[in-house]
């Protein structure tokens, strides 16, 4: 006898494709999940670097290279023109004040002086001769002065004789007037007399004065023009190492053009330059200092040339006390310039992101470790080595900082 088998439900009959629509669903439904979730990436924990926000001193500083200079160099320059006769120094020579440099010859100037001389010397004989019509004026003056005084002495005592014969009835008293009246027209005209000797005197001690002026600005004219004869001779002006001679023999030269140049070795300089961003920051006395081999030397600025070239300028630093051992010109350190005091403020270590995300935000980790997620900051000032951040982070708090050429714009990353 037959059995009626029983029937099994439909969904039994079809598990296997409800089993695979259901993982396909799934499927579809894990995708749109990613889709509208915020994007993520992995990403190896060896492809970046994590640093800590913490608090910590903060001192605003500018990190640039500088280069040893001497202190001073100075620029030689010819005071009288003519051609290069003798080069008695070399480059690269050091050199003590007062060496020869170089002698240039001028048959010129010294034609000029040689005619200068004689000129003198015709001067001076005049000058001699007119101090001999002087002196035979001046005794002839006095010849005159004496005998003037003794017409005077004469009269006194002839208008004294003419009043005793008056009063002993010998002269009338007409007679004593008329006496009289010639002894006050003798005297006044002796007067006048001594007057025009005065004048005439002082008249010859003036042109005698003015005589020797004229032939000691004649004197000091000559030894001008004898001192250009030794400006022939260019001397080095101090100590130090001469850096080069612009001149060769025979060369002709110009007065006031520069043929050498000198370094003064007896300190050095270090010269910088500045992105023209700090200008406005960068004043004389900053203080600054250079780190070598494990020491610390201090320095501060002395110099700002306020003129902005390609977008930077120039400073110029000296050191406070001990210099580098191995310092020398033309040797090149890292220089850190201090912009203000070190200040308590929350950073965070200098990296790459800065360049990807202007500043604006950052990939801070989670309590795990292996997920970082896109926070925003805002960050404030700045320095080689660090960020102070205003807001955004936390002491603690631990962020990604270098590999963001890696990382895109992707909301979260997976370190693994």
């Amino acid at each position: 006898m037959d059995r009626m088998l029983e029937q099994k439900a439909w969904y039994f009959r079809y598990k296997y494709y409800i089993m695979c629509g259901v993982a396909v669903l799934a499927l579809i439904i894990y995708a749109v999940s990613l889709s509208l979730g915020p994007s993520r990436l992995r990403i190896d924990e060896d492809e970046v670097k994590i640093g800590e926000a913490k608090t910590a001193p903060f001192l605003e500083y500018v990190d640039v290279e500088g280069l040893v200079q001497p202190i001073r160099t100075l620029r030689v320059n010819t005071r009288e023109s003519g051609s290069v006769l003798r080069i008695l120094a070399e480059d690269g020579q050091t050199i003590r004040q007062g060496d020869t440099i170089l002698v240039l010859s001028n048959p010129e100037l010294e034609r000029a002086i040689e005619d200068q001389r004689d000129d003198l010397a015709r001067q001076h004989t005049a000058y001699e001769e007119q101090k001999i019509e002087q002196e035979k004026l001046r005794l002839q003056l006095q010849k005159q002065a004496l005998q003037t005084r003794y017409e005077k002495q004469r009269l006194d005592k002839n208008i004294v004789l003419d009043r005793e014969e008056h009063s002993m009835g010998i002269k009338s008293k007409a007679q004593l007037e008329v006496a009289e009246d010639e002894y006050r027209y003798q005297q006044q005209r002796t007067e006048l007399d001594m007057l025009s000797l005065r004048n005439d005197s002082a008249s010859a001690v003036l042109r005698g004065q003015i005589m020797a002026r004229d032939m000691e600005r004649e004197q000091k004219k000559y030894r001008r023009s004898c001192d250009r004869l030794e400006d022939l001779v260019v001397l080095a002006p101090c100590d130090g190492q001469l850096s080069y001679i612009s001149a060769t023999l025979g060369q002709r030269v110009g007065a006031g053009e520069q043929i050498a140049e000198i370094k003064v070795l007896t300190d050095y300089k270090v010269h910088a330059s500045l992105n023209e961003y700090y200008i406005d920051r960068i004043a004389s006395g900053l203080p600054a200092n250079i780190k070598y081999q494990g020491e610390q030397f201090p320095l501060h600025i002395t110099k700002v040339v306020p003129e902005v070239r390609n977008r930077s300028f120039d400073v110029d630093l000296v050191f406070e006390q001990e210099r580098p051992s191995n310092i020398r010109v033309g040797k090149s350190y890292r220089v850190q310039i201090e912009l203000g005091k070190a200040e308590e403020a929350l950073v965070i270590p200098r990296g790459d992101f800065y360049q990807s995300t202007g500043g604006q935000w950052i990939y801070k980790l989670d309590a795990s470790g292996k997920k970082a997620i896109k926070t925003p900051i805002s960050i404030g000032r700045q320095n080689p080595s660090q960020y102070e951040i205003i807001e955004g982070l936390s002491a603690g708090d631990r962020v990604i900082t270098t590999g963001y050429e890696k990382l895109g714009d992707t909301e979260v990353v997976i370190l693994k």
